[in-house]
């Protein structure tokens, strides 16, 4: 990576990978601008950051033009957990198509780099396994989750059309589930679910039967990876994406939920709950693309992960947060139609 310090705008800078990622641009020495509307965010995750000189906060929607003078924007605004991004659905797909056009336009203008975070999810419920960056995705695109799903496909045409139309200079990386601290204890996901029951007695709460399959990468490789991308070579010596990121280990939802009761020693157990709607029954990512252009693959075990993530949430103040509104996130079907 090169030494030469840059201004950086990271949108969504406040959330959970937002913050990880303006942390370690930080140390580094860049200048960074942090944008968060703080919608699902928190602004205790850069609260150790705003005394610094070479950090800047911003109150603002990407929804929203905005004008600044960078030379690269990390793209991460987007609530990501099916709490959040069914909570207000529209909004989702504006975030993730309006913010994108937003964004897009400020790197044309000023000549920055912009990365974007797209997710495992552009491959729906997928009928190829693990999932290459080739394989176009099984999604339902009127569906509950279609928000974020078709939301973040959407933004990756954007950015290939930027780049094929005004050469903008673009990275795209699909992000796989991914854990660590600073994540929203009410997010809804399975890992900080599992940990927030766990910790308070209560039994853990698998979808079907828990046979389900996930990929769980710990925040520092993904941001690790992440921050290889922006700073890769163009083509043709690299690529502009999409590269996946995430972690190629593959577990059940089952054996996560006894992973995380044996770690803290929880009197709770396994409970089956019925299976929402869409909801992927595998994912595991391709790394191939990762570890050929970025030299990238990750190196925390899971269970050190979690004994990582478990001590940051056993000293969190859960009344500082707030906790689920009714939505459909973990609904059938049947009953969110």
């Amino acid at each position: 990576m090169s030494n030469h310090l840059r201004r950086v705008l990271v949108t969504g800078g406040a959330g959970f990978l937002g913050s990880h990622i303006c942390e370690r641009l930080v140390e580094q020495g860049h200048d960074v601008v942090c944008l968060d509307n703080f919608f699902t965010s928190q602004k205790q995750n850069i609260a150790h950051l705003l005394a610094k000189p070479n950090f800047e906060l911003i109150r603002h929607d990407v929804t929203l033009p905005i004008w600044l003078e960078v030379d690269q924007i990390y793209n991460m605004a987007c609530p990501a957990s099916p709490v959040h991004y069914q909570y207000n659905p529209i909004k989702t797909t504006k975030t993730s198509v309006v913010g994108s056009i937003n964004m897009l336009g400020l790197a044309k203008r000023v000549g920055a780099k912009i990365l974007q975070a797209s997710t495992s999810e552009v491959y729906g419920d997928p009928d190829v396994h693990p999932q290459p960056e080739t394989y176009r995705g099984n999604v339902n695109p009127i569906g509950v989750r279609a928000c974020y799903d078709e939301g973040k496909r959407c933004a990756e045409t954007l950015f290939f059309d930027y780049h094929r139309s005004n050469r903008v200079n673009v990275r795209v990386v699909r992000i796989f589930n991914t854990f660590g601290p600073r994540m929203h204890p009410y997010d809804g996901r399975v890992v900080s679910n599992f940990i927030v029951q766990a910790l308070r007695g209560e039994n853990l709460t698998v979808y079907g039967d828990g046979s389900q399959t996930r990929s769980f990468c710990y925040v520092d490789d993904l941001v690790e990876g992440i921050i290889r991308m922006m700073n890769s070579p163009d083509p043709p010596e690299g690529t502009i994406g999409p590269v996946n990121l995430g972690n190629p280990g593959e577990f059940t939802i089952r054996q996560l939920a006894e992973l995380v009761i044996e770690l803290i020693g929880s009197k709770g157990r396994v409970v089956e709950m019925e299976l929402p709607a869409d909801d992927p029954t595998q994912r595991r990512p391709d790394i191939t693309l990762a570890k050929r252009y970025l030299d990238w693959a990750p190196t925390v075990e899971l269970r050190e992960g979690l004994v990582r993530t478990i001590d940051y949430f056993r000293a969190l103040d859960l009344s500082r947060f707030r906790p689920p509104t009714d939505h459909t996130a973990h609904k059938s079907g049947e009953s969110a139609s």
